[in-house]
């Protein structure tokens, strides 16, 4: 039987290994790194003495690609979140706080009630929003939103930072329009946020490894891609540091690795750079963290803020700063950024002058790729000039931004195309 061989151990890479898998394929997954999960992962931190992930990431009841892998993969009870879509914010600079609640079913009538929406903004606010819902491929989210709008800054600046991990300033409009059109335009049973409940590779990484294992796949750790040859419009040779792999007839190949290994694998092809950063710090505390600030979630939004996410698990706080590269906060020394963002993590989590006991910087230097328009123009398809090579990740074009649904989704439909091809 022919065998995909997988170049990635990460979300996408993953994904596909699971969906061959189901399809009766055999598969191979190939990591350079000694873990599986790329930046999704969950690890021990010496310093902290906790496990702690790479970063936060948030995923939303309406993520179905992502709620059906975990299913499928047998993660047992891995994530939590509030009973209903409930976003608490705080304005770190007046000290106000509002809660957005979104409600069940299609009809927005959170936006009619002053208690559930955003403070300080009216019904026309949003139905002047809903103009992002035909912005064109050219656009940018402050482009086609209100910037005077309180809205703006409580609303849309902390989404596209979140979402796309960039400023609305550069962040592509359609991209976030599909994640609206998915979530929050469906109602508040598509809104609910969740997170992680022990760690993101317990929720998304080590089930997938444990299932493609079970059911006869292979999980090579430490085996980098050095070079690739190709042959007849195919390729036919995988080299690694200590052996060289050949393909047998009828083997397909799927890349799910980063813009930049990509383009050392295959020069030809022009995917969007992927040198957009993010800064997570991870506090832990002498004990439980206080989560009245919280609500009945894990974690805030802060406004106002180079903090912008906190989130709470046990006695460690969890700080995550999108776009680090482009508001500045990639050029500042770590001492500075840990002090600030502290002095606003007490107020946020209204700790009073409670310190923390130690504390682990975390600099994402390419976390994601350019999600401008300019950057979405060049997210390329998962299939190639190559009859047997495919690709998955997060700059391949699935509709959607560079986040676990897209990852997932990429993954299997690089999956999909292998065994559509295996199958003629």
């Amino acid at each position: 039987m022919s065998r995909v061989h997988i170049i990635g151990a990460g979300l996408s890479g993953l994904a596909a290994a699971v969906r061959l898998i189901e399809n009766d394929m055999k598969v191979t997954v190939y990591e350079g790194a000694g873990q599986a999960g790329g930046r999704c992962r969950t690890f021990y931190d010496k310093h902290l003495e906790r496990e702690i992930d790479n970063g936060n990431h948030l995923i939303m009841s309406g993520n179905k690609s992502a709620l059906s892998y975990m299913q499928r993969i047998g993660a047992e009870d891995p994530l939590t979140g509030p009973p209903f879509a409930m976003y608490p914010f705080v304005d770190v600079q007046s000290g106000k706080r509002w809660t957005v609640r979104i409600n069940e079913g299609p009809i927005p009538f959170w936006v009619f009630d002053k208690q559930w929406r955003v403070p300080d903004t009216g019904v026309m606010d949003y139905v002047k929003a809903a103009g992002i819902a035909f912005a064109d491929k050219d656009k940018t989210v402050a482009e086609v939103v209100d910037q005077k709008s309180p809205l703006y800054e409580r609303f849309w600046e902390p989404l596209t930072l979140a979402v796309l991990n960039t400023t609305p300033a550069k962040g592509q409009a359609k991209l976030l329009w599909r994640v609206i059109r998915e979530t929050f335009l469906l109602g508040g049973q598509a809104s609910i946020p969740l997170t992680a409940r022990t760690g993101l590779g317990h929720a998304f990484i080590d089930p997938a490894v444990k299932f493609i294992e079970q059911n006869g796949g292979v999980v090579r750790l430490g085996a980098r891609v050095r070079s690739v040859w190709m042959e007849g419009g195919e390729v036919t040779t995988l080299n690694f540091a200590d052996e060289t792999v050949t393909l047998e007839e009828g083997d397909k190949v799927i890349f799910a690795i980063p813009p930049t290994r990509l383009k050392d694998l295959l020069p030809d092809v022009d995917p969007p750079e992927d040198d957009a950063s993010i800064l997570n710090i991870h506090y832990r505390m002498a004990k439980p963290v206080p989560t009245k600030a919280l609500g009945e979630g894990p974690f805030i939004g802060m406004i106002g803020s180079d903090g912008q996410w906190a989130f709470v698990r046990d006695d460690v706080i969890s700080l995550t700063t999108s776009a680090s590269n482009a508001i500045g906060t990639d050029d500042r020394p770590n001492d500075d950024v840990v002090a600030k963002i502290w002095r606003e993590t007490q107020i946020a989590l209204d700790l009073g002058n409670e310190e923390y006991e130690r504390v682990r910087v975390i600099r994402e230097k390419r976390a994601t790729p350019d999600q401008s328009p300019a950057g979405a123009r060049k997210r390329l398809k998962p299939d190639t000039q190559w009859r047997n090579l495919f690709l998955a990740g997060d700059h391949i074009d699935t509709g959607v931004p560079a986040t676990i649904e897209g990852s997932i989704r990429s993954g299997e439909r690089a999956a999909e195309l292998a065994t559509t091809v295996m199958g003629k």
